[in-house]
């Protein structure tokens, strides 16, 4: 299946028999099923039961003997007390199977999801796959956990009351039945129009979530444009769109209850009527008229609870599509089916054989174009160049976030697409410009990439990047929590700590987007010193934006569009009168 964006994802999908795509999680549990099934026809049957017990109780128990009027009483007492046992049972059975189905669902949906290559999420809003994740997967539970049993109560409502509304009076019941088309016909042209705008309802849903995920997610540059009130009137638009087609299905499914409602109880209505003829003509007793009332009450109310479940049905269906749609989403990156060993070895050599490669977002606009590069084991390598020339591009295919179109990347001599990527990425350890810090405390964020270090290496890894000193002034120190993205740090204290992590990780290659840029004088000093530590023996390869920083890089590959144009150290560069000596002339301001 092709990745989509959001928009193409905005299409009438399927009925309610998409909700058969959940069936594989609820097998697991087809015990649970099966005693909430009995529970299920346990109560529908006390109910039904009751009918009977009305019917006796007038015929029989009222002008008849106090003993007899007692055991009657009695008995629909005992009756009313097996249906409250049932419903318990029923009602919690179908609860715990709905949070549990749902609590896999979400696993299973995240689990795949963050198997997916950054390809997937070129395309795909991260709000939109929240939204599944949240609003759609609460959508299943309800129906799951709630709405399937009250479906399934009243089809053994309606059925069972049928069959005794047929041995209460075969004339009468022909009269009912006779109405039914009646009734289904609005069901059905409801029904569609509720699907309909049940899926946009989801759809808006989402784009609340993504939008309020984007703009919270980058507060900080929010307030610093004074961007507020815009962002207050976007999601405010946002907010309302959502509101008018929820109104739009409310007022739908408001249609189709009320509609159902007034045709069945009228019909009801005129039956009842004709049936009180019968009783004064001496056609059928009193109990048999109330009994018949009384199951006509249980089909009438039956179709009309079937009507306002079929809407709830099929918004969970669409629910359920648009969630096992990602599962069904190819990972871009796969597993070979008997994955090539990596060599041990301390550090690991790394080539780039003639690779062409575009990114799906853009695959007229090539990111590297027959590129070659291979870098010895333990070699520093800096990559230099403008905006645009693919620098990026090769820590992405390196890591194998994507394959290219032509050529091939090896580690070691093995063709990535031939490695197990798990193993390649544990060699690899990346230092972006930008560092993620997690929703954590300081701990686990340096423990990210090695979870199982001990506390003396975690020491160890922190004094080298020169953190230590700043955690242990927060609150808690190690254990202090670091704020949303690590709001309660400064560029410099998250780039350190995304320094530490690396380092806790002892990779074989080493992958530096200008990891030193945030800091201050003082503290790239010293975390240079630390990453030229780090660096000794192992293969390194430097994104370089300022060009002091890769002064005694072994090599600097100048690229350009996805080429490499120069090659060679700073001084012979410099003397090449190239596009890297344009750059340090000013960097350097030299002529």
């Amino acid at each position: 299946m092709r990745n989509r964006g959001p928009d193409s994802e905005r299409e009438e999908r399927g009925n309610v028999g998409g909700l058969r795509r959940i069936l594989p999680y609820v097998a697991p549990y087809k015990w649970i099923v099966v005693s909430a099934g009995l529970a299920l026809v346990i109560s529908a049957g006390s109910v039904l039961a009751i009918g009977q017990a009305i019917r006796r109780v007038i015929d029989n128990g009222f002008g008849g003997e106090q003993v007899l009027v007692d055991e009657y009483f009695l008995a629909l007492l005992g009756i009313v007390c097996v249906l409250a046992a049932a419903t318990y049972a029923r009602y919690y059975l179908v609860t715990w199977l709905g949070e549990r189905i749902i609590a896999d669902v979400r696993a299973a949906v995240y689990n795949h999801v963050i198997s997916l290559s950054p390809a997937f999420f070129e395309t795909m809003r991260t709000g939109e796959v929240l939204s599944r994740l949240t609003a759609d997967t609460t959508l299943i539970q309800t129906v799951i956990g709630s709405t399937a049993s009250v479906a399934l109560r009243n089809v053994l409502m309606f059925l069972g009351g049928s069959a005794l509304l047929i041995i209460s009076s075969a004339k009468l019941t022909g009269l009912v039945f006779s109405l039914l088309p009646v009734v289904i016909l609005p069901i059905l042209i409801f029904g569609r129009k509720v699907r309909r705008l049940s899926r946009d309802s989801q759809d808006r849903i989402a784009d609340i979530s993504s939008y309020a995920e984007e703009s919270l997610g980058a507060i900080q540059v929010v307030q610093a444009f004074c961007h507020e009130a815009i962002d207050r009137l976007r999601f405010s638009k946002v907010t309302d769109d959502a509101f008018a087609v929820a109104i739009r299905r409310t007022r739908a499914r408001a249609w189709l209850t009320a509609l159902v409602m007034l045709l069945i109880f009228g019909a009801v209505d005129a039956v009842v009527w004709i049936g009180a003829k019968d009783v004064i003509a001496g056609d059928m007793s009193g109990g048999e008229l109330a009994a018949f009332v009384f199951y006509a009450i249980l089909v009438a109310g039956a179709l009309g609870a079937l009507a306002e479940v079929y809407g709830e049905l099929q918004r969970a269906a669409g629910a359920a599509e648009r969630l096992m749609d990602l599962l069904l989403v190819e990972p871009g990156i796969t597993v070979a089916a008997r994955p090539t060993p990596l060599p041990e070895s301390g550090s690991c050599a790394i080539s780039f054989r003639d690779v062409t490669f575009q990114y799906p977002s853009r695959p007229d606009l090539p990111a590297l174009k027959n590129f070659s590069l291979d870098v010895a084991p333990g070699e520093t390598v800096a990559l230099v160049g403008p905006s645009g020339a693919g620098k990026t591009t090769v820590f992405q295919l390196l890591l194998r976030f994507y394959d290219p179109q032509r050529g091939a990347v090896t580690l070691d001599g093995v063709d990535l697409r031939d490695a197990d990527p798990s193993k390649a990425r544990s060699r690899i350890a990346l230092v972006p410009q930008d560092p993620v810090i997690f929703s954590a405390n300081a701990r686990d964020n340096i423990l990210y990439g090695r979870p199982d270090a001990s506390d003396g290496q975690l020491r160890a890894a922190a004094d080298a990047a020169n953190v230590t000193e700043f955690i242990e002034e927060l609150p808690d120190k190690f254990e202090s929590f670091l704020g949303q993205r690590g709001v309660r740090l400064s560029g410099g204290q998250r780039q350190r700590l995304s320094i530490a992590r690396a380092i806790l990780a002892n990779p074989s290659v080493l992958l530096l987007d200008e990891a030193t840029s945030s800091l201050d004088a003082e503290s790239e000093r010293a975390v240079q010193n630390a990453l030229e530590g780090l660096m000794t023996d192992r293969t390194t390869i430097i994104i370089a934006h300022r060009l002091a920083t890769v002064l005694k890089a072994d090599r600097i590959v100048v690229m350009e569009k996805g080429t490499v144009v120069e090659m060679g150290r700073h001084d012979e560069l410099i003397k090449r009168g190239g596009l890297y000596a344009r750059f340090a002339a000013l960097q350097f301001n030299t002529n």
